[in-house]
């Protein structure tokens, strides 16, 4: 019970939002405010201020913050070093992706690991960039799957492989006959992109500032959460987007879509997050060490591919 209790606790310092605390921690709020009044009772003092719609940590609560984070660690550290005395490789697997990683290119790596060790149970949370990091960095992920780099000073990154973005529109669209876009042609035509936060749009926005554009220059049209909802868009013409050429490898050999490559290429990093000031169960490190392996001939297949 301590455990779930101080879980609660820091999630809810970290966020300083019960509702945020209660989605990072896949609970409802009302069992969250439970588990963080029980310790208030415990302590027989107020750990948050609730004034006027705000939450902010009282003196108290700092100092029980400061507790919880290295009991927090020293939890973690216990299940690791447990894990290896007893050489047992079950339970759960907390894995956060982003959209692209999570729909095309982990599943097959989740599934062969999960092959090799019958006894973890991986659990897969698909969300953007921002969001998995985040959930990496208050520990309830034990990993997570990025597009880009992270900019959270808690967390390690580490590279996975490469992967190029291309311009997708439906074949009757004009840019479909170019064999190379400069981004210049870009903003005469209708846009279809993703959400903030995404780290495809924040890629795509670097990329952009650096040719002299920004993407308040394209002519946005819509936006969308997800790759599949992008592509249906797109290939009723209603615009383009930019997306990995992972993601529409299938629907660009079937002629439904055409991807045509930016000129200068636009190619990002795909990295592997964990948290810093923390040791990780032999499962999570054999994890990324296979991840590793296998997602860069998987991405190189379809840069192929795509090249096509």
């Amino acid at each position: 019970m301590a455990d779930r209790r101080l879980r609660a606790f820091h999630a809810v310092a970290k966020h300083l939002s019960f509702t945020k605390a209660a989605d990072a921690l896949f609970m409802t709020q009302p069992s969250v405010t439970f588990q963080v009044k029980q310790l208030e009772e415990q302590f027989n003092t107020r750990l948050f201020d609730r004034t006027q719609g705000r939450i902010t940590l009282t003196p108290a609560g700092a100092t029980a913050l400061q507790y919880a984070e290295r009991i927090l660690d020293l939890y973690a550290e216990m299940d690791a070093r447990m894990s290896e005395i007893t050489g047992q490789e079950a339970g759960p697997l907390l894995i956060g992706a982003s959209t692209t990683l999570a729909e095309f290119l982990l599943p097959r790596v989740v599934g062969e690991f999960k092959s090799r060790h019958p006894g973890v149970v991986p659990r897969l949370l698909v969300a953007n960039s921002e969001q998995v990091q985040d959930k990496v960095a208050e520990r309830s992920l034990d990993v997570g799957f990025i597009e880009g780099d992270s900019h959270l000073a808690s967390l390690v990154t580490e590279a996975l492989c490469e992967d190029e973005l291309f311009v997708v529109c439906a074949p009757e669209h004009p840019l479909a006959r170019h064999k190379a876009i400069a981004p210049a042609l870009l903003a005469e035509q209708a846009y279809i992109g993703r959400e903030t936060g995404s780290g495809t749009r924040e890629v795509i926005d670097n990329y952009l500032r650096k040719a002299g554009l920004s993407l308040e220059s394209l002519n946005l049209v819509m936006e969308a959460s997800s790759p599949e909802a992008l592509k249906g868009l797109v290939a009723t013409g209603l615009g383009f987007s930019i997306m990995s050429g992972a993601a529409v490898a299938l629907e660009a050999s079937h002629g439904v879509l055409v991807r045509i490559p930016l000129a200068p290429r636009l190619i990002r990093q795909l990295s592997v997050v964990t948290a810093k000031e923390r040791i990780h169960a032999r499962v999570v490190s054999d994890f990324v060490a296979f991840a590793k392996i296998r997602l860069a001939p998987l991405a190189g297949e379809r840069k192929l591919a795509s090249a096509s």
